[in-house]
């Protein structure tokens, strides 16, 4: 199900169109949230493609709880989505492509601490949420927009020595280009099978020995 993101999205605005959302759906006991940002704790820390400084500092786990009256786990998006897909063995780094450029790692299954890799320079003053992100893809095309990301994957390879790469997202399936070995494309619903496993009560490494099993 989805409804629009407000054009204006505050936490106010967004909370409303959250509620809009599951507004049809019953019997539901958990809610986990994949949020585009630094979160921690159940706080929001950045919202680059919200606006950074209407939800710094905002309990966003604790405010979904007490609208929509179920516990609530928050988590950066790309690391939810990450959790239904990694083979819980080695180094695996998850990307996901859309508005910006999300990130989540793992080691041998389990979920490591968060890296807003996106803001990190990567050409002039241009983070990689500008370098590949939506807005940049619209304006050069989708054929620039390739060899961009193509030209991404093996610096992201000697940065952080993974042994499998994942990508992701809405604009992953825009990838024309031939993907080394240790480079594979998954599908965006992973994000709400992740959502599952935010609650899976051995945790990361449990679920990756279940997810290999059930494959």
């Amino acid at each position: 199900m989805r409804v629009k993101t407000p054009s204006r999205p505050t936490p106010k605005h967004v909370l409303s169109a959250l509620a809009e959302l599951v507004a049809p759906l019953e019997n539901y006991d958990h809610i986990s949230v994949g949020f585009p940002g630094y979160v921690r704790d159940g706080v929001v820390h950045t919202a680059a493609n919200l606006g950074t400084k209407a939800w710094k500092g905002f309990k966003l786990a604790q405010a979904v709880e007490k609208k929509l009256g179920r516990p609530t786990r928050l988590n950066n998006d790309a690391d939810v989505q990450g959790l239904a897909v990694v083979r819980g063995k080695g180094l695996e780094l998850v990307c996901t492509l859309g508005t910006g450029f999300g990130t989540a790692w793992f080691r041998d299954g389990e979920l490591m601490p968060h890296m807003e890799l996106a803001h990190m320079p990567i050409h002039h003053k241009d983070d990689f949420d500008a370098y590949i992100g939506e807005r940049e893809r619209r304006k050069i095309g989708d054929k620039e927009w390739n060899k961009r990301v193509k030209r991404l994957i093996p610096i992201l390879s000697t940065v952080m020595n993974y042994d499998h790469l994942y990508l992701g997202g809405g604009n992953s399936r825009r990838i024309t280009f031939k993907l080394p070995k240790n480079v594979s494309l998954v599908s965006n619903d992973a994000g709400m099978e992740g959502g599952a496993f935010v609650w899976h009560p051995h945790g990361p490494r449990k679920h990756s020995q279940t997810a290999r099993k059930s494959r």
